[in-house]
């Protein structure tokens, strides 16, 4: 059961992604396409303590992760239609979280199979939601478009540094086939054990994968009490995780807290 700790405000009704703050003890969150470009600092009360206005277009903003380093990462890659040809991630580096305005860096990235803008109906695995940092690369987690196939997820990496690139297929996993197995967020744990995907009413939680195919590991599925549009999953610590939803249909818009074990 998802313990609530925070009602966030109504300018942050469509979180798509957040990280946490150990040293402060707050949390990073960005809003989906169509909000403004910026990001929030957020204390537990759900109060916007700071906003960074990022010199970057929200085209689809879908998650957000960070490196050891403090630099931030955001995904904007979200791709409803599979026709999108500028999928990015944008570099937010560390000392820019002392600005009101931050210049960021962009990875920019395509599919090495896919080859239609869009593809046909069957072949809608280009949209994704996922991101995470690990030794220096990042992981993109797609969510899958294809009807009867929805909780098909594909794993990629990129290299975390400037550059244009081919994305590197790794692995795929299928949960269940309706879209409420939709993969909408991505976390790793701080020691490296754990990976976490989240989607509308379940979490995916993989352990003793092999080197950096974290799909390949043990998963246990932890099925969610509450049924809402589920967006963003961050760590708190190796066994506990942070959840946030969007405000739709009178429900949602909330901070969660959830113990893995």
């Amino acid at each position: 059961k998802l313990i609530v700790i925070a009602d966030l405000p109504k300018s942050l009704y469509e979180v798509s992604g957040m990280e946490y703050n150990p040293k402060t003890d707050d949390f990073w969150m960005l809003n989906d396409g169509g909000n403004p470009d910026e990001i929030y600092r957020v204390s537990k009360k759900g109060k916007i303590t700071q906003t960074i206005k990022i010199e970057e277009k929200n085209h689809d903003w879908e998650d957000l992760t960070k490196d050891d380093k403090g630099n931030f990462y955001i995904a904007d890659f979200g791709n409803n239609y599979n026709s999108r040809k500028n999928l990015s991630i944008l570099i937010v580096e560390a000392e820019e979280f002392d600005e009101k305005k931050a210049e960021v860096l962009e990875i920019k990235f395509t599919y090495p199979d896919q080859k239609d803008f869009p593809p046909k109906k069957k072949e809608l695995y280009f949209d994704a939601e996922g991101l995470l940092h690990f030794n220096n690369y990042l992981y993109i987690f797609t969510k899958s478009r294809v009807k009867y196939n929805f909780g098909k997820t594909n794993l990629y990496r990129v290299p975390a540094k400037k550059g244009k690139y081919v994305a590197e297929y790794i692995s795929s996993f299928e949960s269940c086939s309706n879209n409420y197995c939709w993969i909408t967020s991505a976390a790793i744990s701080p020691d490296k054990k754990k990976v976490v995907l989240l989607s509308q009413n379940r979490i995916l939680i993989f352990t003793d994968f092999k080197n950096d195919d974290f799909l390949s590991g043990k998963v246990t599925k932890m099925e969610l009490t509450s049924n809402s549009q589920k967006e963003s999953i961050c760590f708190k610590d190796n066994n506990t995780v942070y959840i946030s939803d969007e405000r739709a249909r009178g429900k949602g818009g909330n901070l969660y807290e959830l113990k893995l074990d």
